[in-house]
């Protein structure tokens, strides 16, 4: 009987051996995780367990891998890979063996050199640690918030609902730059100022002081503002360093064609990990809840040749949830498209994103209606021109 393992018990991970099971396969399945919990939803970390509107993200109960017969390996994170015994080395000394493996590790949060070891530090990954945090909030605390991506948002968005004062600190021109653009950027920005959230642009942190706990802290312009707790979210790297000297190959991620195979037979990768094949000449990893679904879809199919050659093509997606509005994104949007804002009243925005003539992409805040309805557009790349006067009309 053939055995596939798949290491990292996350999103990709559970998704992966349900569709597995869906295609068919009969074989043992084994899911390996580094954390004791089951596997459980990351979204909600940064916004209804900060809150404290919910303890448990939990996917699925513990009776639904008994009834996919379902192997569960947690508790043992994947230190190394033999591809040539085709072996899983676990901590503690042990190895699994396998016959097809997926790699669904995922990502860790980047940290900032030279920190000092201070309590009320933070750093948002697991579900542990955003209950830990959620201990330290109160109203009339003061927080700060390194890093203005989707998590730094987020936890501005949630603690500022909760009483706190929030300062959040980015060193790019806007929050989300680097995602949505500047443009766009400077509208979701426009929230958290209404808010009356301390957004600080062009600026990041250069020092944290205190005596066994965070008091204060030192920003790159000089200025220092008085803390009670921080947390850190500039980011996150891919977790590859099990798979030195492995073979795989490893970019900013699992390098893996445009179904999740990789350059060492029967090794394939999934998730915020894996870096697919996406067009001629490009990979890319997409760090997204719905990305993990669907490439668990397609590896399951190629894994168990029972891909479907007419699916539809998909748009990639994903949202955040801000100040009671969901910031959602349709399509490929980069930074360096061009941006057309067609909606805009103050709150509420719709902006399309164009690259080479045709319309790669939709953003929009508090209007989901109009920004799925261009899905279809998208998918069959409109000429800019022809949505934009669509939007006039």
């Amino acid at each position: 009987m053939q055995r596939a393992v798949i290491v990292g018990a996350g999103l990709a991970g559970l998704r992966v051996a349900e569709e597995l099971r869906r295609a068919g396969f009969g074989g043992e399945l084994v899911l390996v995780g580094g954390e004791t919990h089951l596997p459980y939803d990351r979204p909600p970390l940064s916004k209804e367990v900060v809150r404290g509107e919910r303890d448990d993200t939990t996917l699925k109960p513990r009776e639904f891998f008994d009834e996919e017969k379902i192997e569960l390996r947690l508790g043992s994170a994947a230190v190394g890979l033999d591809t040539v015994t085709r072996e899983v080395k676990l901590e503690g000394g042990s190895a699994l063996g396998y016959d097809e493996l997926v790699i669904a590790t995922g990502l860790t949060p980047r940290k900032i050199a030279g920190l000092p070891d201070l309590g009320g530090v933070h750093v948002l990954r697991s579900i542990d640690e955003s209950l830990a945090l959620r201990e330290e909030l109160a109203p009339g605390k003061r927080a700060l918030i390194v890093g203005a991506g989707f998590i730094g948002c987020e936890l501005a968005a949630s603690m500022n609902s909760g009483g706190v004062h929030v300062s959040l600190v980015e060193p790019q021109s806007a929050p989300l730059a680097s995602v949505l653009g500047e443009q766009v950027g400077e509208l979701v920005g426009r929230l958290h100022k209404e808010a009356g959230v301390d957004l600080r642009v062009g600026v990041g942190l250069a020092e944290l002081r205190g005596d066994g706990r965070v008091s204060s802290a030192v920003l790159t312009d000089g200025s220092e503002i008085e803390v009670d707790v921080v947390a850190v979210g500039i980011g996150s790297i891919p977790v590859t360093e099990w798979l030195a000297g492995s073979g795989v190959d490893v970019d900013n991620g699992v390098l893996c064609d445009e179904v999740g195979r990789t350059n060492v037979s029967h090794v394939w990768a999934a998730g915020d990990v894996a870096a697919w094949q996406v067009d001629v000449g490009g990979r890319k990893r997409v760090e997204h809840w719905s990305n993990a679904g669907e490439q668990a879809k397609i590896l399951a199919g190629a894994l168990t040749d029972t891909s479907d050659p007419d699916a539809a093509v998909q748009v990639p997606y994903f949202w955040s949830d801000q100040y009671g509005l969901k910031i959602q994104a349709l399509g490929t949007v980069a930074a360096g498209d061009t941006v057309h804002v067609v909606k805009d009243d103050g709150r509420k925005f719709l902006a399309y994103y164009e690259r080479d003539g045709v319309l790669a992409g939709v953003v929009g805040a508090g209007l989901a209606g109009k920004v799925m309805k261009m899905r279809g557009q998208i998918a069959g790349a409109a000429a800019i021109g022809d949505a934009l006067e669509a939007a006039s009309a």
